[in-house]
């Protein structure tokens, strides 16, 4: 296990760590409320070191194009405005934390946190080079996000205890960390030192 720093030009990317996501919700995935407690570390650590934390979200209009009723694959979730499109209440977001919004026109479905959104535009304005990438599921959201910010030129690490797949195909999860990894990202996790909260490889 090789540790690894956070330093000056990192940033953390939360995506879709929603309500409807979650047990309960109108689109759950599997153990997905797992992925909380390692993202609230992650979101700490990057605090502490006064990097930037940005949380991705579905934010959709009541017809959108990927819901069932209008010819998608999806049931209704993270419609504006309503709890199902809330942040867990169990996620604790630094105060600072950049809330980017995403599937909010209803004619397109967008899966990256990059897509019509200002990420790029944000991570460029702050120097970032490198992104640590976790949340919700891997098989879309995260594995989107991870691919545009390669495609974009940064380094991309993936918080492997901190993902979950909506394996709509069985083994859709594991074809997609596959994926993350033949374009170039790295899989590392949190583990406690007596230091403190590290990285690892």
């Amino acid at each position: 296990m090789d540790e690894m720093r956070l330093k000056e030009g990192d940033a953390l990317i939360m995506v879709d760590v929603q309500n409807d996501f979650l047990p309960g919700g109108t689109l759950e995935v599997a153990q997905s409320d797992e992925v909380i407690e390692p993202l609230n570390r992650a979101a700490g650590l990057f605090h502490q070191h006064g990097l930037s934390v940005f949380a991705t979200r579905d934010w959709h209009p009541r017809d959108h194009c990927s819901f069932l009723a209008q010819g998608g694959p999806w049931p209704p979730h993270c419609i504006q405005d309503t709890a199902g499109a809330e942040f867990s209440g169990s996620l604790q977001l630094p105060r600072e934390t950049i809330v980017l919004s995403k599937g909010t026109l209803q004619e397109r479905d967008t899966y990256s946190g990059f897509q019509e959104t200002e990420l790029h535009e944000l991570l460029q304005r702050l120097g970032v080079k490198r992104l640590f990438v976790g949340g919700l599921a891997t098989d879309y959201c995260v594995l989107n996000t991870v691919k545009d910010g390669l495609a974009n030129g940064y380094e991309v690490y993936v918080l492997s205890d901190a993902i979950r797949a909506v394996d709509l195909k069985p083994g859709d999860g594991q074809r997609a960390i596959e994926e993350m990894r033949s374009k170039g990202a790295k899989f590392v996790e949190l583990f406690r030192s007596e230091t403190g909260e590290r990285l690892a490889v």
